[in-house]
């Protein structure tokens, strides 16, 4: 499968903080060119975060985009989502494919050189590596892994997609593309300047000059 280089996150948390609503950052994501978006919501009520999908999916279709779900692979089955994205606590891989829906992209975040290796025997569409470097967005438990690792994923199985995530912006997604990342999955830095729009453009600019 193929990934585009800016893997555009909508962090409910962030959203909020920096005066969106969930539906309306998705938008101006789309709007900015991105063209993969993840929503995450991992404290809201399943109704509220089944409605803000279903959203965000029609939105997406108008610009020929997909959205993948985080944790949550009902509310991606159900949705019609693209796919889910899983933490190394969530519902496996297999468990999915074997009693929900087989025809969900699943990814899968690791933060070791172990869980990379694990990742392999697991029926996934991309691994996400990280935090790549320092971030507060999200309190992972791990300390950043360096784009050392990142390398290593894209090495250990060539055709899987790796993304990298975590304290990424403009000039460190270059590096993290250069450690070998398919894509560069990006939250509090797109509301840089609280233009979503304008700084996803940029974004999406920069990574077709390093293509």
């Amino acid at each position: 499968m193929t990934l585009p280089a800016l893997y555009a996150i909508v962090d409910y948390q962030t959203a909020i903080e920096k005066g969106w609503q969930v539906c309306e950052l998705a938008r101006e994501y789309l709007a900015g060119g991105a063209k993969l978006v993840q929503l995450r919501a991992p404290s809201v009520a399943s109704r509220d975060y089944l409605g803000w999908c279903d959203r965000v999916i029609r939105d997406a279709a108008d610009y020929d985009a997909q959205v993948i779900v985080n944790d949550r692979a009902d509310i991606a089955a159900i949705a019609g989502a693209t796919g889910v994205h899983l933490g190394q606590f969530d519902v496996r891989p297999t468990t999915i494919r074997r009693r929900l829906c087989d025809r969900l992209l699943i990814g899968m975040s690791v933060h070791t050189d172990e869980q990379l290796k694990e990742s392999v025997s697991e029926p996934l569409d991309y691994v996400a590596v990280g935090p790549v470097y320092d971030t507060s967005t999200k309190k992972t438990g791990y300390q950043p892994v360096g784009t050392n690792l990142v390398t290593s994923a894209s090495r250990m199985n060539p055709s899987r997609p790796v993304v990298g995530i975590g304290g990424i912006n403009i000039e460190r997604a270059m590096e993290v593309r250069r450690a070998g990342a398919t894509s560069v999955a990006v939250i509090s830095d797109l509301l840089e300047g609280n233009r979503p729009a304008q700084r996803v453009s940029e974004y999406v600019k920069a990574l077709e000059k390093f293509s």
